[in-house]
């Protein structure tokens, strides 16, 4: 994809001015029929943005834990319009079969997506799915063919870019020429986010089934319930704070500038100071995503001070006029030589949605960016549209993070052919784009074509 092709992608029908401002066309007329798979932390979250801004009638929740299923139904039940609670299940497949969905929320670890969120799209459903798209390259590939192929609108939350504060900093800084001419932009996280224990091993729940939970990853011995964000830790089922975090910057960074595929990636790092316990993600690690006339750097550690303490989890746009720093929280901007800096805070819209004060483990100032997605998502489902945070665009982002990794790995740069799904002269590289399942699972990238 070029510039022109990512700004068009998604841009149908988008405003940055109405964004949130109205509920999707058709949506006072017909309530949708929701189903979720995965009833963790951010598949809730997702789920009760989406109660929120439109009529819906949930009728069926997916989890491996049963505990997690039947807790995320009657909160359901208490916040959709109906007061029915939706069936529970621990089999995506079984649920797809017995009802018919109208759109189906995606929330299960990274290693799930691609089979989930394609299943609910061969299933006639539009699809909601967490960020990172895929665990693997051909894996988003896969989800991006199948939702052509199967002509599906597919939204991934990759919401934090519409957070109102940033979508202010994108059309009064960055489109209004403040910056200038930027030559750099430094995205990071220095959260002490990498869970690194030594939990002994020990007996499967019997509310959990571990096998389904790890379906095509490797498996692990059991050590402790590793939906609890334990999982995170470990590559088998992710790509670490790179696949986790630097997406959400990148994504936001391509939104504002409306960039497409790095021209080269190259990264470096390891675990360099954390060197106890089971974790096997880096501690350390840097990144350089190269496109014409302008380089994104990404850095993250899990240790130490932030570079900033009031932005550890954020972007820096360089320009010859002015600098932008912005994060989740808040943004800033200050101009080269003297004039009026700027600084905006973010919208969390407690008095419009209280229970946003109340809800247990909310992700509240990421709230009013995913009600935002949802509404955008909606107007799409209607229009049949492509959705601002497209599984196409989300693929770009995802990707370069996942082929950051590989540079890391194989100490070298990648230049990746999103045409051919090679990496340029490196048939070693190219052989990674593609993991491993565990039997009886199939990989998706098996019906490419």
């Amino acid at each position: 994809m070029n510039r022109r092709e990512v700004l068009k992608t998604g841009a149908a029908g988008f405003a940055l001015s109405a964004i949130g401002a109205h509920v999707a066309a058709g949506a006072e007329e017909k309530a949708h029929r929701v189903g979720l798979i995965g009833a963790g932390w951010y598949g809730k979250n997702d789920l009760f943005r989406l109660i929120q801004v439109a009529p819906v009638e949930v009728i069926a929740i997916c989890d491996v834990d049963q505990h997690q299923a039947s807790d995320a139904a009657a909160v359901v039940a208490q916040r959709q319009k109906s007061k029915k609670s939706p069936r529970t299940y621990g089999d995506y497949r079984k649920m797809l079969k017995e009802h018919e969905f109208d759109i189906v929320l995606v929330g299960t670890p990274d290693h799930w997506h691609a089979l989930a969120a394609i299943a609910a799209m061969e299933a006639n459903a539009d699809v909601y799915v967490q960020k990172p798209i895929s665990r693997d390259v051909l894996e988003g590939e896969s989800m991006v063919a199948a939702a052509r192929r199967l002509k599906r609108v597919v939204q991934v939350g990759t919401q934090r870019k519409l957070g109102p504060h940033l979508l202010d900093a994108k059309k009064n800084v960055v489109e209004a020429g403040l910056l200038g001419k930027i030559g750099q932009v430094d995205i990071c996280c220095y959260y002490h986010m990498r869970a690194n224990g030594n939990p002994p091993e020990g007996p499967v729940p019997d509310y959990f089934d571990y096998q389904m939970w790890t379906g095509p990853a490797p498996l692990r011995p059991y050590d402790m319930i590793p939906h609890v964000r334990w999982w995170r830790t470990f590559m088998e089922y992710g790509n670490g704070i790179m696949g986790d975090m630097c997406v959400h910057m990148l994504d936001t960074t391509r939104f504002m500038l409306g960039l497409g595929w790095p021209k080269r990636i190259s990264s470096n790092g390891g675990i360099f100071v954390e060197k106890g316990g089971k974790s096997n993600i880096s501690d350390t690690q840097t990144a350089l995503f190269e496109y014409d006339g302008l380089n994104v750097t990404w850095q993250h550690r899990t240790w130490g001070q932030a570079a900033d303490t009031k932005y550890p989890w954020s972007l820096i746009f360089y320009g010859d006029k002015g600098t932008l720093k912005a994060s989740v929280d808040s943004y800033d901007f200050t101009p080269e030589g003297g004039g009026k800096p700027i600084h905006k805070d973010a919208v969390f819209e407690r008095e419009q949605f209280p229970e946003d004060v109340t809800e247990k483990e909310i992700d509240l100032s990421g709230a009013p960016a995913t009600r935002a997605n949802m509404k955008n998502f909606l107007e799409c489902v209607a229009s049949r549209e492509r959705p601002i945070s497209d599984i196409e665009v989300a693929h770009i982002s995802t990707a370069s993070c996942i082929l950051a990794n590989l540079s890391m790995q194989l100490g070298r740069a990648i230049v990746y052919d999103p045409t051919k799904r090679q990496i340029v002269a490196d048939p070693e590289a190219t052989k990674l784009l593609r993991r491993p399942y565990r039997a009886p699972w199939k990989h998706p990238a098996d019906s490419l074509a």
